[in-house]
């Protein structure tokens, strides 16, 4: 095992291309770090830097104590997990979780041992003989994983390893992804554009925007603290509510607003912060009209316009409440839940 530290990395493609900008992340020691955000915000990109099949342009690169910029994969004491899985067709789950061990010239027994506890710890040890063919997506997904874990590396890389599975078996596999990288504890960067994946399994998340870091913290530190309006509007479904903050000034009580300095010209307010609860001293009331209605099972989206806003509102309820489209509703919010933020730099305003 090993740590991670990337130390203004950069990434610049032919004709001044820029991917990857000033990325500065220390990945603990059997740390799960995850990096999240839209297509093309540099995610992969960064990740195949650190696995050695991108060039590192600028900054430095160590794995544990040495600097990797110039070393070949092979030689950085990793392993990757892919999305298409990559395993070879042509040959039984043995022979794929095996066949890297065989390159490295490990000797048979030592190879059936290894192969043998992978197997056995993400429960494919019957699967040996087949071929991935004969394999569903979820199992196909654990014979790259044990690929990865029968190399017993400083590291684990990981490329959108479940964007290929249905919903359900999303939800499993990466449950199983986390209990594995608590239990063996080996340093993990994982890569992914779902926020909800990213939050459940990261120890730290790293927000990535146009190859450059939004935030790093905790997942209940990015969520709860969003430091821009990029990480506001893209952690969290449904995303953050933004409101003019002189709507706020122009329809609150002073003591509703004291928390929200006068450099702050938006307020944020995530959708589950509304409630149909009666007021209390110091909370704001919010009054709009419902356009839609969305029952979602255990809880509802309500689309509501509010006047003098131009952007419509969403706001999360348990249940199913009584209400109708077109029907005018107060909503009360905790003055401590608002965000302030600078609409022309989109930071947080302390």
């Amino acid at each position: 095992m090993a740590s991670i530290t990337m130390a203004n990395l950069g990434k610049v493609y032919t004709g001044d291309v820029r991917a990857v900008t000033d990325v500065n992340i220390d990945i603990k020691d059997g740390e799960m770090i995850v990096l999240v955000g839209p297509s093309g915000c540099g995610k992969s990109t960064l990740l195949r830097m650190v696995a050695g099949l991108e060039t590192i342009t600028e900054g430095t690169l160590k794995i544990g104590d040495r600097v990797v910029n110039q070393l070949e994969p092979a030689e950085r004491d990793i392993a990757m997990v892919f999305q298409n899985y990559a395993l070879y067709p042509h040959m039984t789950v043995f022979n794929n979780l095996a066949y890297g061990l065989k390159n490295r010239g490990f000797k048979k027994a030592e190879i059936e041992q290894r192969v043998k506890q992978a197997a056995e710890m993400l429960e494919i040890g019957k699967f040996l003989d087949r071929k991935p063919r004969q394999l569903s997506g979820g199992q196909r997904q654990r014979v790259a994983m044990g690929r990865a874990l029968v190399r017993e590396p400083a590291a684990f890389l990981f490329d959108e390893p479940l964007s290929n599975l249905d919903a359900k078996l999303r939800v499993q596999m990466r449950v199983e992804i986390r209990q594995l990288q608590k239990r063996l504890a080996t340093t993990s960067l994982y890569v992914t554009h779902d926020q909800l994946e990213a939050l459940t399994m990261a120890d730290r998340l790293v927000v990535l925007n146009g190859g450059q870091i939004e935030q790093i913290g905790t997942p209940m530190q990015v969520y709860s603290h969003p430091e821009t309006t990029f990480v506001a509007g893209f952690i969290g479904s449904p995303a953050m509510n933004m409101l003019p903050a002189d709507y706020l000034r122009s329809t609150q009580s002073a003591e509703s607003l004291a928390h929200i300095p006068q450099a702050a010209d938006l307020v944020g307010i995530r959708p589950e912060d509304f409630a149909l609860d009666a007021p209390a001293d110091g909370d704001l009331i919010l009054t709009g009209t419902l356009l839609l209605l969305e029952p979602a099972g255990a809880e509802s989206h309500l689309h509501l316009r509010f006047d003098g806003v131009k952007e419509n509102m969403i706001v999360r309820l348990p249940n199913v409440p009584s209400v109708e489209e077109g029907q005018s509703l107060s909503f009360t919010v905790r003055r401590e839940s608002l965000h302030p933020f600078d609409a022309a730099t989109g930071k947080r305003v302390s």
